[in-house]
């Protein structure tokens, strides 16, 4: 690098033969990279990106033993209780936890660190002042007395038995290391991520856990990679699925996109502790709303509908009409449906409105994101109630006591996967996630500086309940390499299936978001038939593999026949009809399935024999492939005692034909992509920039799917390109020319390329688009553009497409630019 005169300062050296052997440095001009692409021997080059802290779902601090927010069900459970009875839990076993520290002077974790404790060591690579943007101050003790989240995920693995709570951790024996990554409060950059997850082999972790992650698509980060490397040696590294549900399909989560490792789903507990409002004016039950805490109101508010129509679809969409009244001493009553929950709030807000109660349509009583509003959800009925009293003249008001309105809700998901949970598949279809485990409303130990136990969701708090699993599977069949390369596919194949719903008839959920079920973990541990392996990859319709074969191998004592069937998932229908937009979850789900055939459909298998089949799949038709259904199921291997299954999943649709840039002007009241100031103004038309202060163009975009590869060049301005009408939508949108290839087009070079991009969402929290600003005169290998006029060439490669087949990228010509730079 210094002799081609790169400027750059080392932050990390990595030298892990057969891991990641490489380094962490800053550019002092970023468009340096290119010059490092072309040293030989080097491999790749990726960004140091920031993955964002972990939150979960939600967080309630307990109060004491008698607290209504402890859930019933505090004591393991899935089989794990019935391990501990056996006198298994993970004695002999380590296991590193890569997350915000631990608060090891826990009496349930211990009190103590060092040979003899529970918490026998760890590392400080940040301190508590980082924040993801700040210099790390790394130092030896990983205490956390300042966050919680790891300490919560400590818990769950090895909390001691014994407390006033009545709870103990899935592996309550095993050796806990804490690798923190995390300051008090805000973000990590994966280098440090890599940095933990390599101290972690060095140390001989035999599980490494990372309840951490943000929404990627793509298996190729840096930690997905490693982790994925770590777990072929035969370590079990285990990794959260993401609580990013909302956002629908291909939205898994780095480093849980790990092709080896174990990504985990959330399995909501049975009842929630929700609270209660008080009806004034009229007789009904008190009103339960879908918060832990009361609403921070001690007055009695009277109610005013936005719409006294409980059947209007957009109630609250559109600003509210110039007769409503201020609504500053109101409680405002608000139907769910067709915009987001802070569109509506807003609209709201705009009339003095600061305390709403939005009312569910059908789509599910469960928590909502409402940003920094005082508002939440109500159920149907109670909602269509308020709006009806009011219409009729009613004077009816609501107040929201401050004590003792707590209550125990059976949870309409109870046994169900988490809403929150991501759904996958990876963008190049892999399995994510792998199995789920409670991760909806779980107790467990928080730093006792910050009240010492507390109730939290999310698939943080799924994925250590598996590395505890883990650890017994480890110290009951030892921990050669073979146990752990094997253990997703044991854990996988002896899974329980999940529904959708409660509601007879439903298909189950879809592997997309269940995975393989719900881990079984003394039928895991104790089972001595062993099916392999646990996932079929299907593929998109013009990849696909509909010929499987797995095999059935007896390792007991005992002669045993099964026969073989197929139980389908519900299909996803991944994308709003007639948009390129993913449904929001829940997803939509259809009964409409594979067909599968076996080679047999019953068999015997005797004690040490090994049983060969095949299954050919057949995808479902009858569905419409421009909204990409994701049909899933499981083979089932069972007879009247036992069950076991191989998971499959795949895409009745070719991948290829999916948008991956959005055309629309759904988002920005202009169509995309675009060309912006600083200040936001469009660019419709030529314009030209001096490159001063604020006088330089950026690039806006949104991606409706990944891509593997994003380009942008500088060409002659008076390039023209074929375009097509893109039917979707209705807009043009140009594409290369039917036959031909952009090589005619003389590209005067790059601007920015960038691997591996995943899809934006259409949540309002910063992952809704790309801006991709173009703040100096300079094409990506650092020289300078001479100053004259210019067009830019974007390209999106397809999924699935070919990068060296210019028909397999969409693309985008902008308005004519000019640059201007004084001499």
């Amino acid at each position: 690098m210094r002799k081609r005169n790169v400027g750059f300062g080392v932050d990390k050296e990595f030298n892990s033969p057969g891991l990641f052997v490489g380094a962490a440095v800053t550019l002092s001009d970023s468009n340096d990279k290119a010059k490092i692409a072309d040293i030989s021997g080097v491999k790749a080059i990726r960004p140091v990106v920031v993955v964002p802290a972990p939150k979960p779902v939600s967080v309630h601090v307990v109060t004491g033993v008698d607290d209504p927010a402890i859930p019933p069900d505090t004591e393991s459970t899935h089989g794990v209780d019935k391990l501990h009875a056996q006198g298994i839990a993970g004695s002999g076993i380590k296991i590193g936890i890569i997350d915000t520290g631990i608060d090891y002077t826990h009496p349930a974790l211990g009190g103590g660190i060092g040979p003899g404790f529970k918490v026998i060591g760890g590392f400080d690579f940040v301190g508590d002042a980082y924040n993801g943007s700040n210099t790390p101050i790394p130092d030896s003790d990983p205490l956390d007395q300042c966050n919680g989240h790891g300490t919560h995920v400590g818990g769950i693995v090895g909390a001691n038995p014994g407390n006033a709570f009545n709870i103990s951790g899935v592996a309550y024996q095993a050796s806990l290391t804490a690798y923190r990554i995390f300051g008090c409060t805000g973000d990590v950059t994966d280098d440090i991520i890599v940095e933990a997850l390599l101290r972690g082999v060095s140390d001989g972790q035999d599980i490494l856990t990372m309840s951490l992650g943000g929404a990627d698509g793509w298996t190729e980060s840096t930690s997905s990679v490693l982790s994925s490397r770590i777990a072929s040696t035969g370590k079990i590294v285990t990794i959260a699925a993401g609580n990013d549900g909302a956002k629908g399909v291909f939205f898994t989560s780095s480093p849980g996109n790990a092709i080896d490792a174990i990504s985990v789903a959330s399995l909501d507990n049975t009842v929630i502790p929700l609270q209660n409002a008080t009806v004034h004016g009229v007789v009904h039950d008190p009103i339960t709303y879908f918060d832990t805490f009361p609403f921070p109101v001690t007055a009695t508010l009277p109610i005013f509908p936005t719409s006294t129509d409980p059947t209007v679809v957009d109630d609250a969409c559109n600003p509210l009409p110039d007769d409503t009244p201020d609504l500053s001493n109101f409680l405002v009553i608000v139907r769910r449906g067709t915009c987001t929950f802070v569109q509506k709030l807003t609209n709201v807000a705009a009339k003095g409105g600061n305390v709403s109660l939005i009312y569910d349509n059908g789509t599910g009583f469960t928590a909502i994101d409402v940003g920094n509003f005082t508002s939440t959800l109500i159920q149907t009925d109670d909602g269509i109630f308020l709006v009806n009293a009011f219409a009729s003249g009613a004077n009816v008001s609501l107040s929201f006591p401050q004590s003792g309105a707590s209550a125990q809700f059976p949870d309409p998901s109870g046994g169900l996967i988490s809403s929150f949970t991501s759904y996958g598949p990876t963008n190049d279809m892999f399995f994510k996630p792998a199995v789920a485990a409670p991760g909806g409303n779980i107790l467990s130990t928080l730093p006792v500086p910050l009240g010492s136990f507390g109730v939290e969701s999310g698939t943080s708090m799924a994925t250590p309940f598996i590395a505890g699993v883990s650890a017994l599977l480890f110290s009951v069949k030892g921990k050669s390499p073979e146990v752990g390369t094997t253990a997703r596919t044991l854990l996988e194949t002896t899974a329980q299936l999940i529904s959708s719903s409660h509601t007879d008839g439903d298909p189950l959920q879809t592997v997309a978001q269940q995975g393989a079920g719900l881990v079984d973990a003394f039928k895991a541990i104790h089972t001595d038939i062993i099916v392999s392996p646990g996932e079929f990859l299907l593929n998109d319709t013009a990849h696909f593999v509909s010929l499987h074969t797995f095999t059935v191998k007896n390792t007991g004592a005992q002669v045993k026949s099964f026969k073989v069937t197929h139980i389908p998932a519900g299909t996803t229908l991944s994308l709003q009809p007639g948009t390129d937009f993913p449904a929001d979850g829940p997803v939509p789900l259809s009964n409409i399935s594979a067909t599968v055939k076996f080679s047999e459909t019953s068999f015997t298998v005797h004690p040490g024999q090994t049983q060969e089949l095949t299954a050919h799949i057949t995808a479902p038709t009858g569905l419409d492939p421009s909204i990409l259904p994701i049909f899933s199921g499981f083979v089932q291997i069972a007879n009247a005692n036992e069950s076991y299954h191989v998971t499959y999943l795949g895409v009745a649709a070719s991948l290829k034909d999916a948008q991956v840039v959005d055309t629309t002007d759904t988002f920005f009241g202009f169509d995309l992509p675009a060309l912006v100031d600083p200040i936001g103004d469009v660019f419709t038309g030529p314009a030209n920039f001096t490159f001063n202060d604020t006088n330089f163009p950026e690039l806006l975009m949104r991606l409706d799917f990944g891509t593997p590869l994003l380009l942008a060049d500088l060409v002659d301005p008076n390039i023209k390109i074929t375009t097509t009408l893109n039917r979707r939508n209705g807009l043009a949108f140009p594409q290369a020319s039917p036959g031909g290839t952009f090589s005619q087009i003389k590209t005067l070079g790059s601007l920015f390329e960038f691997d591996f991009m995943s899809r934006n969402s259409d949540q309002d929290d910063g992952t809704g688009f790309n801006l991709f600003n173009i703040a100096s005169p300079l094409f990506a290998n650092g020289t300078t553009i001479p100053n004259g006029s210019y067009k830019i060439l974007l390209r999106a490669l397809k999924m699935t497409g070919d990068p060296t087949k210019e028909e397999d990228f969409e693309s985008w010509l902008s308005p004519i630019l000019g640059i201007e730079v004084p001499n």
